[in-house]
């Protein structure tokens, strides 16, 4: 990544890192981040569950509802607005590092940042493939669904059928850009094209 130029007039690549929390997206791209200022680039990190919408919202229709896993919890105009347009083609260069706080369930106060001229925009995260998120790189940790199943808390297992929604409805695969091989966390393997068999 660190040799691919940003899109002509972007201040920033801008990144996703696609994959359910139990693949550890942000522990992927914080890595990242850390590697690209030695190769010339500057890099920062915006997860993007801090733009999710607010309980209220998200959790409207019950705590363990996949649907709204799917469809609900994600501010994807917040997202963008604040981060992805602001850092691509024309955009001002200043970005808001997290709008909402999931553990105090309010608005963050935080002020703008100057984003990494040139450099590199890492936003980690789940489901963030086939709803117009306008990232120049796209890179999938995939872990199938038998994986997921196997590696998932038996709290948590509600949210299996959003994850298998986006495999069926999505194809997060064929879309990335690059994938990464993540149903063993010790082992992973990288796929440049998102093809493999």
């Amino acid at each position: 990544m660190a040799d691919l130029p940003p899109e002509p007039g972007a201040t920033a690549l801008r990144v996703a890192v696609d994959g359910p929390e139990l693949a550890a997206p942000e522990v992927l791209a914080g890595a990242v981040a850390e590697l690209l200022p030695a190769r010339g680039r500057s890099a920062v990190v915006v997860p993007a569950d801090g733009f999710y919408r607010p309980a209220s919202l998200r959790l409207e229709h019950g705590r363990t509802d996949p649907d709204a896993r799917y469809t609900d919890w994600l501010d994807a105009g917040a997202l963008t607005r604040e981060v992805l347009a602001p850092l691509g083609p024309g955009g001002s260069g200043r970005y808001l590092p997290q709008l909402w706080d999931l553990a105090r369930d309010r608005a963050v106060r935080a002020d703008r940042q100057p984003g990494p001229a040139g450099g590199v925009l890492l936003v980690p995260g789940a489901l963030l493939q086939g709803i117009g998120l306008p990232f120049d790189v796209v890179v999938h940790l995939r872990v199938g669904p038998a994986a997921r199943r196997r590696r998932t808390p038996t709290d948590q297992a509600w949210a299996l059928p959003a994850f298998d929604r986006y495999d069926d409805e999505v194809d997060p695969v064929a879309l990335a850009d690059a994938v990464v091989l993540a149903d063993h966390p010790d082992r992973p393997a990288l796929v440049l094209g998102g093809r493999w068999s």
